[in-house]
């Protein structure tokens, strides 16, 4: 990045650089004491508070235009705004990435200085009402249609990060996420859902794992209630009876921590029909599976996971976290989930279901997953798995289900 250098001004004199970052500051301020509401109003509020003055010629152009720049992502909204970007990534040196289904790459974009790159990111987490100081370098934050992240340094080595992930405004349904997979997908997943099972989604990073749970749940009957508990904000579900809730980060004295475990609880005390948490990640598990193991059916969330084999270690660390031991978790665990459905992402950048798994134990803490369906093998159904998916979806639909994939292999 360049050094950011500017000529100097004689004495006295102010530049229009100077003002423009008084009323921006005067609007970070104003962001964060309304929690980031910010209306025409608002912001003229804030220039006025500045000192600073746009001028009478052009008062109304000028404010629109500082309007625009505070509204959303500044520089890096047309990279959001491209058809199929998931997520714009600034890296250390001020260089922007986009990731899309052809795979991660660099844009020609380079920011001036690591100054910009922290300025930028100081004013998103403003528009949240957040801070993002030396005190508190970093912060994860759900900004309009995106959700954001940034590190400043020196707890980012090479120089400031923001890492923004897209949130698409028209979601895809279920047909849509399956594109590219096969057709049997579609019929298989809309049982799942009517039959009101258990179920995570698992998958690596930017495997699709959200994008296929929002898919689903939009399949839920009309007449049920859906409790939704994030750590931030991602899931967007179409649906007439949805009830969102986030976590909250502490606030300069350490105060006003809600994490994701305490809105389980809560959850489970607003009538949900089906209780959905975003990614499983911590202690939170042990009410969530609690919650499926006292009767709450329908319940749904993701889980990081690289492949189905990895599930099991996974489920165990955050049991840990919750003070099971490994006998206690694989006991909650497998009697509370009935299906793991296993996202993946191809060669080519298509995301889709590649695997449906049964979580197993042996009895003596040990759990495994058991591939009933994996899409990669030539004969996708596990033949010695047909009487457990029988018993969780029903003889005529596993038989169905054999039938399309074996017109499919023919």
């Amino acid at each position: 990045m360049s050094t950011g250098k500017h000529s100097a001004q004689g004495a006295g004199h102010t530049t229009r650089r100077e003002v423009d970052e008084r009323i921006l500051e005067s609007v970070r301020q104003r962001a964060m004491a309304t929690g980031g509401q910010l209306d025409a109003v608002a912001l003229a509020g804030a220039v006025q508070d500045s000192g600073a003055a746009l001028g009478a010629s052009g008062a109304a152009e000028s404010l629109k235009a500082l309007q625009d720049e505070v509204a959303g992502l500044s520089v890096l909204e047309p990279f959001a705004q491209q058809p199929e970007v998931t997520d714009v990534l600034v890296d250390g040196q001020g260089r922007v990435w986009t990731d899309s289904p052809r795979g991660l790459e660099p844009t020609e974009y380079v920011f001036g200085s690591a100054e910009q790159v922290r300025r930028l990111a100081v004013h998103l987490a403003s528009l949240a009402g957040r801070r993002l100081d030396d005190a508190s370098p970093f912060m994860d934050m759900s900004l309009k249609h995106y959700r954001v992240h940034a590190v400043l340094p020196p707890i980012a080595t090479q120089g400031p990060l923001i890492s923004i992930r897209v949130k698409k405004t028209k979601p895809l349904d279920l047909a849509g996420v399956l594109e590219h997979a096969a057709c049997w997908w579609h019929p298989l997943l809309a049982e799942i859902m009517e039959r009101e099972l258990n179920f995570l989604v698992t998958g690596g990073t930017g495997s699709g794992k959200t994008t296929l749970l929002q898919a689903m749940l939009s399949l839920a009957h009309e007449g049920q209630r859906i409790i939704v508990v994030e750590d931030s904000q991602e899931l967007h579900v179409t649906h007439q009876h949805v009830v969102g809730m986030q976590t909250r980060a502490a606030n300069v004295e350490a105060a006003g921590n809600i994490e994701l475990r305490d809105l389980v609880v809560q959850a489970l005390r607003m009538r949900p029909d089906r209780l959905i948490v975003g990614e499983c990640r911590g202690a939170e598990i042990r009410d969530f599976l609690a919650a499926m193991n006292t009767g709450h059916q329908g319940a749904a969330g993701t889980l990081h996971a690289n492949s189905p084999e990895a599930v099991p270690a996974r489920l165990a660390a955050l049991g840990a976290l919750a003070g099971w031991n490994l006998q206690a978790t694989a006991l909650q665990a497998t009697s509370a989930l009935d299906l793991i459905i296993h996202m993946a992402r191809g060669e080519q950048g298509q995301r889709g279901p590649v695997a449906l798994g049964i979580l197993n134990s042996a009895g003596d803490g040990q759990m495994s997953v058991i591939t009933a369906i994996d899409s990669n093998r030539h004969a996708p159904l596990d033949r010695a798995s047909l009487p457990i998916l029988e018993q969780k979806l029903g003889h005529a639909t596993i038989r169905a289900l054999a039938e399309q994939m074996a017109q499919s292999e023919g």
